[in-house]
């Protein structure tokens, strides 16, 4: 059904005067006589009454008037709800992380993302770096924030938003845990526990590559994907592990953080945005230029 024919009838309606309505809808009277005969038509009913001195609403018409009403309303709001995704101030926009931004980078984004695009429905999905490259590769996400380094090739672009350095997580009851800032190959001798090399190739990667270039192959006792799964382990005494500074955070009376003096800056690690960029949405076009707005900002304070 034509919305222009409904619109026709509305002003119509609210006139009950074919000139006063034409001149609403700048249009001329016989086009909008068409108009509405040719609704009539499609209704199967008389919606007006033609009298001498005007037009009234037949009770079809009054029954008509309400829903055409309730449509010209919705009409607007699909219009509407189309630009808005069209610029990305409305739609959904689906956000897979790694577990490590959920201590900061997302508590920062998110309330911003919020707060500027109301309109836009986030749908988080926790997973491992590898598993939300492929995710965005796939089609299944829109954007990613990621662990670096990323040692797969990738079709996904990715922006660095934040740099961090490895630190020492130590069983409390740890010899070295009662020492102030430590040396790499102070944990030579130390049980470790290493990320997965398949699924956190990237960690891996850094962590073995700054013991090796301390002079010494880590001596790895359990492995895990998961930062918050390696801490949870050095939380159980099970061995000492490199994780992000950032997961200082996650405080624990049986875990030490130690700083570490001499981590080579091949080994540095951070969190970067993902996304493909052949086929970026307009609502992960934003997401990507508040973060990269912010990070920017925090560098520079």
């Amino acid at each position: 059904m034509d919305l222009r024919r409904i619109r026709h009838f509305v002003v119509l309606a609210e006139t009950l005067n074919f000139r006063r309505a034409a001149e609403r809808l700048h249009m001329a009277q016989p086009p909008l006589s068409v108009s509405i005969q040719k609704l009539e038509a499609e209704l199967g009913t008389r919606l007006f009454a033609r009298e001498s001195s005007g037009v009234s609403l037949t009770p079809s018409g009054r029954a008509v008037l309400v829903e055409a009403r309730k449509l010209l309303f919705h009409g607007n709001q699909l219009s509407e709800t189309a630009r808005s995704a069209l610029d990305g101030t409305s739609g959904i926009l689906q956000v897979g992380f790694v577990g490590s931004a959920t201590y900061g980078m997302l508590q920062k984004l998110l309330p911003l993302f919020r707060a500027e695009y109301p309109g836009v429905e986030l749908i988080l999905r926790e997973a491992t770096s590898v598993g939300i490259i492929q995710q965005l590769e796939d089609h299944a996400l829109d954007i990613g924030l990621v662990r670096v380094p990323l040692l797969q090739s990738s079709r996904a672009t990715l922006v660095q938003l934040e740099r961090d350095e490895f630190i020492a997580a130590l069983p409390r009851g740890n010899p070295l845990a009662g020492k102030g800032p430590l040396k790499l190959s102070d944990m030579a001798g130390e049980p470790f526990v290493m990320y997965v090399p398949t699924s956190a190739a990237g960690l891996h990667s850094a962590a073995l590559l700054a013991c090796q270039q301390a002079g010494f192959i880590p001596r790895v006792t359990q492995q895990a994907i998961q930062i918050q799964t390696v801490l949870a382990l050095v939380e159980s005494g099970l061995g000492v592990a490199l994780v992000p500074s950032v997961m200082q955070r996650f405080a624990s009376d049986k875990i030490v953080y130690r700083p570490l003096v001499d981590v080579p800056p091949a080994a540095s690690i951070g969190l970067a945005l993902a996304y493909m960029a052949e086929t970026e949405s307009p609502a992960a076009a934003r997401f990507r230029k508040l973060a990269t707005r912010e990070f920017e900002l925090e560098k520079r304070r």
